[in-house]
């Protein structure tokens, strides 16, 4: 299939720092923010990893709320709340996009922690029109699939070409060999101009070979090659030294 080469949806995110009260108060007291100056996304994939609590997932629902999406997940259409927990951010950032786009852009943010939400949301939405239904989200809701089915129904019916998709920690509902499965659909979007931004842990997942990593540390935000990355190298170690390792972690006191 030809690649469409597009511009990308978006090009970076900035934070305004006139426009925040207060670099004490969370999230920007959290170093990846308080550090931000402009973070420039690669116009295929671009990563976010480290450990717990570094903001992946923090700047990744702040980007995907300041472009006007739901900040449990969905599109911009969806506008349901289950408890409003996203912080501030979004309002101190400034997202840039390229000059020239000849296609419209879709966008969508999944999150694995409110996936069901979302699922109940596009049930209510849908509920008597399942023909509807089933040309963006399959021929079954998305309840009555399991986690990793209902995933890939996203991204084999509900994600298309010239889109924007956010996901915070897919690998949370796959196998690891749906996680290589993974790898080729999403391949076959981009190849048709659409974009990725993902937060993960998998070292599967952010193995695509064309794409910007960005490690989050205490330190703030920097970029890293695939196998410099820890994920990488403490699974490769893991795998070739289980048995040794397993007998350090588990040995007795």
């Amino acid at each position: 299939m030809p690649e469409h080469n597009l511009a990308p949806l978006i090009l970076d995110v900035s934070l305004e720092r006139k426009w925040v009260r207060s670099f004490d108060e969370y999230p920007f007291c959290i170093p990846c923010v308080r550090n931000l100056t402009t973070l420039k996304f690669h116009p295929k994939v671009t990563y976010f990893v480290g450990e717990n609590g570094t903001g992946k997932s923090t700047l990744l629902e702040a980007v995907a709320v300041r472009l006007g999406l739901n900040a449990e997940g969905g599109s911009r259409n969806f506008s349901f709340a289950t408890r409003e927990s996203h912080s501030d951010l979004h309002r101190c950032l400034r997202i840039a996009r390229p000059a020239v786009r000849h296609v419209g852009d879709d966008a969508f943010f999944l999150r694995a922690e409110s996936f069901y939400n979302v699922a109940s949301e596009v049930d209510r939405v849908f509920e008597g029109d399942d023909a509807a239904r089933s040309r963006s989200y399959g021929n079954a809701s998305l309840h009555e699939q399991s986690h990793g089915e209902a995933f890939f129904s996203l991204l084999t019916t509900r994600f298309r070409e010239y889109g924007l998709y956010l996901l915070d920690e897919p690998e949370s509902a796959l196998s690891p060999t749906r996680q290589l499965s993974m790898l080729t659909l999403m391949h076959d979007l981009v190849r048709r101009s659409s974009q990725f931004i993902i937060a993960t842990h998998s070292p599967i997942v952010m193995a695509y070979p064309d794409a910007t990593i960005y490690h989050f540390t205490s330190d703030g935000i920097r970029t890293v090659e695939y196998t410099e990355t820890e994920h990488y190298k403490t699974t490769r170690m893991f795998l070739e030294r289980r048995e040794a390792m397993l007998r350090e972690l588990l040995k007795e006191e």
